[in-house]
């Protein structure tokens, strides 16, 4: 995938981190599910499509909540990881790989749609408007993120030093508390209805630090090998020198919820 405005057009894949992502990006606390279900979304028996799902992440965690899930994601080896683990947790979930912008359900298919750490990457005057044309009356849109905290956490701006050494075409350093972003095209289809941010911290070991930072767009989805393995051992290294080997660290959620005007 490229995008100009993202990492100064480096392509990235994110098959390339498929089982990095599966073992290592399941780092939601419970807090994060907790605001979904406090605006009354992804549980009893609603439909819910998830975009971007990756290894299927979001609709795991919620399963047991009672929604129907679907997910879809842009790589393959993505949705083949999010496939094997719903099977092996006997989860009845619907995952298939598409283009978030060839995704296409009949009109007034979903209760919610959402978008977890992907909003991004989608071509927005598409999307805008099949999303809201697959959401039925009242139905909700949360573009959901998640990010770690450079300038509080010693931990965080030391691994993106060590990224921008080996991939100084990232541009996903230096995040703060902010709003997550709503595209404009979306509020021509959507009336935003509430975002929210707020702090949390996430426990890691050193090996799960270091699995998330691979699992990443500016490391496994983008370096080459050969800068693959300087980072891994550079960035080892410095885990091993200034980290103890289990931490918390310093992140924040941010959600918006949108509702589709129909």
């Amino acid at each position: 995938m490229i995008i100009q405005d993202i990492d100064n057009g480096q392509a990235f894949d994110w098959g390339k981190t498929s089982k990095d992502y599966a073992k290592f990006r399941d780092i939601y606390p419970q807090e994060f599910y907790d605001y979904i279900l406090g605006l009354g979304l992804c549980k009893d028996g609603q439909k819910v499509l998830d975009i971007g799902t990756g290894a299927g992440v979001l609709p795991r965690n919620m399963y047991k909540y009672g929604a129907k899930w679907t997910g879809t994601d842009i790589a393959d080896n993505q949705i083949q990881q999010a496939k094997e683990l719903s099977a092996e947790a006997g989860m009845d979930i619907e995952f298939f790989t598409s283009k978030a912008e060839e995704v296409s359900f009949p009109d007034d298919t979903f209760d919610v749609i959402t978008a977890c750490q992907c909003i991004w990457y989608f071509d927005h005057d598409i999307t805008s408007r099949s999303f809201a044309r697959m959401l039925k009356a009242g139905g909700k849109f949360l573009i959901l993120y998640m990010g770690w905290l450079p300038y509080e956490d010693k931990i965080a701006g030391r691994s993106e030093e060590i990224i921008l050494k080996y991939n100084p075409n990232w541009t996903a350093y230096g995040d703060t508390v902010h709003p997550v972003w709503v595209p404009d095209q979306y509020l021509e289809t959507f009336e935003l209805l509430s975002q929210e941010q707020f702090r949390v911290e996430i426990p890691f070991t050193r090996e799960g630090w270091h699995g998330r930072m691979r699992a990443s767009r500016g490391v496994g989805a983008s370096m080459s090998p050969t800068e693959l393995a300087a980072w891994d051992k550079e960035h080892i290294e410095m885990l091993e020198n200034e980290a103890p080997e289990r931490f918390m660290l310093k992140h924040y959620v941010s959600i918006a919820q949108l509702q589709v005007k129909k």
